[in-house]
């Protein structure tokens, strides 16, 4: 019997493939759980900051009770940390949230999105989930060429994704190249700029995009607690815009979309400038350790500004599988990207100094066999 239920675009969808939890691999290649390395998610090695812990038991009394579903105490904490009205920003159940509520409420069935060639596999999926059409910008480098997506602009566009720095590739774009693209863009198209990695930049690549949402009405900056932060598994992210934008979001996103514990644990990681600064410090030690080795293994990577490489593990289609199921049953998990078309690689998560060091250990047996 056929399944005929719900639109074609909708039943055209592969579902998003998240990376491998650790009990499966335990379960799958017979591993103890505790010697197992994840490198796959970009999560923070260091895991959920202390002070985000005593938050959450202090907030787990009232968990009988919905959680405010203005979200009026966090949206105060980022509202003082961006320097913008609390009702300029939007909360999400994670920054994933927010990318499919943008859709939702800016995009009509058949109107076109842009985004680029190798930018996060959520664009792609919030735009088909809509019956949008895809405008797909060939990459530059790895990265966005921004250029080319703004000659990509279609008279029915009306929103453009631009990641930065980009996941998978972890390319970067400089403050200057960006504005300039935005006194560009036709005021009809939302620009949603996703700064998930945004806290692992260095000091000199860092600029304060909140400020441009004053200048840019149909500009919306999209942040995560998943990553420097430390929260992953609570799911909280938030979006910067004006009135107009975070109006209409507000229209779509479920009432309870963000809960207790994640809004009590955000406030808390917010203002941890200890753990914040640990993790970068983490990241930069981490990074280096990784293009020592990959240089030594005489491997192509892409730069990165996140907290992640992009590597190139052969040369052939089936590489990056290859490779990887024999990281898997070594005990470390990577994250494939063959379903961004680059089976040729592998993105490895950055971790702390004796896990990377498993991984480039491992590394170096799998590319031996």
């Amino acid at each position: 019997m056929s399944n005929n239920y719900g639109p074609d675009y909708v039943r055209a969808i592969a579902p998003y493939q998240a990376g491998k939890p650790i009990a499966e691999v335990a379960r799958e290649f017979g591993l103890d759980e505790e010697a197992i390395v994840k490198l796959a998610s970009n999560e923070n090695p260091f895991g959920v900051p202390a002070s985000a812990v005593q938050a959450m038991n202090a907030a787990a009394a009232e968990l009988g009770r919905y959680p405010d579903a203005a979200g009026f105490d966090l949206k105060g904490a980022l509202s003082k940390r961006y320097d913008v009205p609390a009702d300029w920003i939007t909360l999400g159940n994670g920054s994933n949230d927010i990318l499919e509520i943008a859709a939702h409420a800016f995009v009509e069935r058949g109107q076109s999105v842009v985004y680029s060639q190798y930018s996060f596999a959520v664009y792609a999926l919030a735009t088909q989930g809509i019956g949008a059409r895809h405008i797909v910008v060939p990459a530059k480098n790895h990265g966005h060429d921004l250029d080319a997506m703004l000659a990509a602009i279609e008279a029915d566009t009306r929103l453009l994704f631009i990641a930065n720095p980009n996941n998978p590739t972890g390319t970067f774009i400089p403050a200057a190249e960006i504005t300039a693209f935005l006194d560009k863009v036709p005021a009809h198209v939302v620009v949603v700029l996703d700064e998930a990695y945004n806290e692992f930049l260095a000091t000199e690549n860092q600029f304060e995009s909140a400020e441009w949402v004053k200048k840019y009405p149909n500009l919306m900056v999209s942040r995560t607690f998943s990553k420097a932060y430390g929260l992953a598994g609570l799911r909280v992210g938030f979006a910067i815009a004006q009135p107009p934008l975070t109006d209409l979001m507000n229209r779509i996103r479920q009432p309870f979309n963000v809960n207790s514990l994640a809004q009590a644990a955000a406030i808390a990681a917010l203002n941890d400038k200890e753990f914040l600064q640990k993790s970068a410090a983490n990241n930069t030690a981490g990074y280096q350790q990784f293009v020592e080795a990959f240089e030594q293994l005489g491997l192509e990577y892409v730069p990165s500004y996140g907290n992640f490489v992009l590597v190139k593990v052969g040369s052939d289609a089936g590489a990056g599988a290859r490779v990887n199921l024999a990281l898997l049953k070594q005990g470390v998990i990577v994250r494939p990207v063959g379903n961004y078309g680059l089976p040729e690689w592998l993105r490895i998560s950055i971790g702390l100094p004796q896990e990377n060091a498993v991984f480039i250990a491992a590394l170096t047996k799998a590319l031996a066999e």
